[in-house]
């Protein structure tokens, strides 16, 4: 099987099922074409067979299972409930505890019966926002709104839905009048000539504003989705309930999970968004092929796109999607681009595709002085690779570059950015720790009935040895908490961040559904992604739910929120296994952490993030909202107030000058994007605190191993 990393291929289960799924699966698959729900059923068969025989821990098929996928798909396709009604939830509820079977017998009539009553309320939709929108909203009235949609009933009847409407279309309503308000407020101060708007007009341009919003996202479900789409949402509802993490992709969703992992696709380096007037240019990937040629630019709106000599395609009204796949292609053939420039005038711009790197996708690092010391940054946004050419650059290889180019710049100290990184490749993860350690054991990874497998770092050399951090936060998963959890468990650096990370420690495995059909003649089937293993850390704690805790905990405003894993319902339990034989390093952070503690503590933007935090848990269950303008107001200068004070969190700013390496400050002369979204991460950095602390940090523990180093330390062991 393509697309899996090649040390672990052993371990998948789901491999040694392949051949005999495809024989099983060849036996009944029809060779002729049939129409897209016989395309359903088999996905419906393929995707329970193969998690029943694959996943890591299957969830058996019965009414309690039944009744969550129900209860999951109705929330997903109605989750505010302003579609159906009472008597459409009364119709549904005799299949609450038949999906199980219907999936079993390949039967669709619950998702026919739920999906075209969804198309017949959504476009009874418009003719209801359309005519509340016409008229001014009575902000007098004494009335108020519940935003807690999950635990709301459904509206009675056609009357009610109407009226939850007007309440929800009021809500956002008030809200944007209020922001107008204080910028004409904020426009009169600046220029006593200005003339303000007064409240009817701004109350005009709120329900027009909310009118084209909406149309454009009624006109978004009308002409860009499709039946596979919809049906792609009630094979996740099902597929959901084996774990959070196993998936089903549809062909072009899996495309761009592709490119999500890789960082590179192959086409002309553009980003599109549908308009009203067409398809536009919304920006140029830095060093595509697109942004080289210099002709096409942000704003042109594409009429018609060819492919080499042949005749362009008028591609209007065509989906958004499918424009991409048309401009998209192999490196090295050529399309051509018929666009209206922002000017007016109409041009045919041709483009040869080439490879495309998402810039934003990879690693890139800093310098920063402390006290005659010089630092080095490195973000990692995630664990990318290309599994498809081992070649393709991958975060491994760009960090492995990364310290080189920081250790030319003599670095005291190394700080590993992975907060918001959402993890990646398993492969990556364990070669980028051998970075800083001798060789020893990573990861530990279990595959069901058997003993687990120990993910070594096979490599002696220690690419980096002098002090470390990892910045971790509630949203680093994953790879990232492998990471973090092998450097704290060698001792080799401090972990600090928020208290825990996010809590994954579950290993998915994408699966081809192609591979299983001989003569597939419905076209591409997708993918499923699915869990088929658990890590655990080497001294045999999982970091499944719990996380990483980190070693320095800094306070910020979902300290005291339930985040992570352990808020998913149908997520996998934690568990502990034995420790693997590994070596950690004798050293004592205790001083160093000591210090920061007393630091944080002293801090007041620290002490102020925290009572951010606390005022946040206290208002989220805070679902009911006053729909009378003078009572809103006042709600909102209640909340301003408050806001007002944590304001100075967001005007904080360190003194810290960050700067990058000269072989990118070459490349700025020629690159000016590139230079302007690194000003922007510079920028970012010395408004972000946890930085500052972070600087703090490695300064002690430069300090804690002056004279001895940590190679030393390392070479003991």
């Amino acid at each position: 099987m393509k697309r899996i990393v090649e040390f672990m291929k052993r371990n998948y289960k789901v491999i040694l099922l392949v051949t005999a799924l495809s024989a099983i699966l060849w036996s009944f698959i029809p060779r002729e074409k049939k129409d897209d729900p016989e395309k359903d059923k088999l996905l419906l068969e393929l995707l329970s067979f193969v998690l029943e025989k694959g996943h890591y821990s299957p969830v058996e098929l019965n009414d309690d299972f039944s009744k969550k996928v129900y209860s999951k798909y109705l929330n997903n396709i109605d989750p505010t409930k302003r579609f159906f009604l009472q008597s459409d939830i009364d119709e549904f509820s005799k299949y609450e505890t038949q999906i199980d079977d219907m999936i079993k017998n390949k039967d669709l009539t619950f998702f026919n019966l739920t999906n075209a009553r969804l198309l017949k309320r959504m476009k009874e939709s418009r003719e209801i926002y359309e005519s509340i929108l016409e008229k001014p909203f009575d902000f007098n009235a004494k009335e108020s709104i519940n935003v807690d949609y999950e635990k709301l009933p459904f509206s009675k009847n056609k009357s009610e839905l109407v009226d939850r409407w007007r309440k929800q279309l009021k809500l956002s309503a008030l809200s944007s009048i209020t922001d107008k308000q204080k910028l004409e407020e904020d426009k009169k101060k600046d220029d006593a000539n200005y003339k303000v708007k007064s409240f009817e007009t701004i109350e005009k341009e709120a329900r027009e504003n909310s009118l084209k919003s909406l149309n454009e996202y009624f006109d978004f479900i009308e002409k860009e989705l499709e039946r596979d789409d919809w049906f792609a949402i009630f094979l996740n509802s099902i597929v959901e309930r084996f774990d959070p993490h196993t998936f089903y992709f549809s062909p072009d969703d899996k495309e761009k999970f592709d490119v999500s992992m890789s960082g590179t696709f192959q086409g002309i380096g553009a980003r599109l968004q549908k308009k009203e007037s067409g398809v536009e240019v919304s920006e140029l990937i830095s060093g595509g092929p697109a942004w080289r040629g210099k002709e096409l630019e942000a704003g042109d709106l594409i009429l018609k796109v060819g492919q080499g000599k042949e005749e362009p395609l008028d591609i209007a009204g065509m989906r958004l999607d499918d424009v991409v796949k048309k401009i998209k292609g192999p490196k090295g053939t050529e399309v051509r681009l018929t666009v209206k420039k922002v000017d007016g005038t109409i041009k045919v711009i041709t483009i040869i595709r080439d490879e495309v790197e998402t810039e934003e996708t990879f690693a890139k690092s800093s310098i920063v002085e402390k006290d005659g010391k010089k630092f080095g940054i490195i973000y990692l946004p995630k664990f990318y690779i290309s599994f498809e050419n081992k070649e393709n650059r991958d975060a491994f290889k760009d960090v492995a570059a990364e310290i080189e180019k920081l250790k030319a710049q003599n670095i005291d100290g190394l700080i590993m950015d992975l907060r918001d990184n959402g993890g990646g490749s398993l492969e990556t993860v364990v070669k980028m720790v051998g970075l800083f350690i001798p060789e020893g054991p990573v990861v530990q990874v279990k595959a069901p009935n058997k003993n687990p497998e120990i993910l070594p770092d096979p490599d002696k050399k220690v690419q980096y040895d002098g002090p470390l951090v990892v910045m971790i936060n509630n949203f680093s998963a994953s790879a990232s908490e492998i990471f973090a959890a092998a450097i704290q468990d060698y001792k080799r650096g401090i972990v600090v961040g928020s208290k825990h990370s996010y809590g994954k420690g579950t290993v998915q495995n994408m699966i081809d559904l192609n591979q299983f059909i001989r003569g597939n003649s419905y076209g591409d089937l997708g993918a499923l992604k699915t869990t088929i293993q658990k890590f655990y850390r080497i001294n045999g704690g999982s970091t499944q739910r719990e996380g990483v805790k980190s070693d320095i905990v800094f306070p910020d405003r979902f300290a005291y929120l339930d985040m992570g894993e352990r808020d998913e319902e149908s997520a996998l339990p934690w568990d502990k296994i034995a420790p693997a034989k590994y070596q950690p390093l004798n050293i004592n952070y205790d001083n160093v952490i000591a210090n920061s503690k007393r630091r944080i503590a002293a801090n007041s933007t620290f002490n102020l993030i925290d009572e951010n935090a606390k005022w946040i848990f206290e208002r989220k269950d805070e679902n009911d909202f006053s729909l009378n303008l003078n009572e809103f107001n006042r709600e909102i200068e209640t909340a301003d107030a408050k806001i007002k004070k944590f304001k100075a969190i967001t005007d904080y700013k360190n003194n810290f000058v960050f700067t990058s390496l000269p072989d990118e400050v070459a490349l700025f002369e020629k690159d000016t994007l590139l230079k302007q979204k690194r000003e922007r991460w510079h920028e970012d950095m010395q408004k972000d605190i946890y930085i500052e602390e972070t600087l703090n940090v490695i300064s002690d523990m430069k300090l804690l191993t002056k004279g001895k180093g940590l190679t030393q330390k390392l070479s003991l062991n």
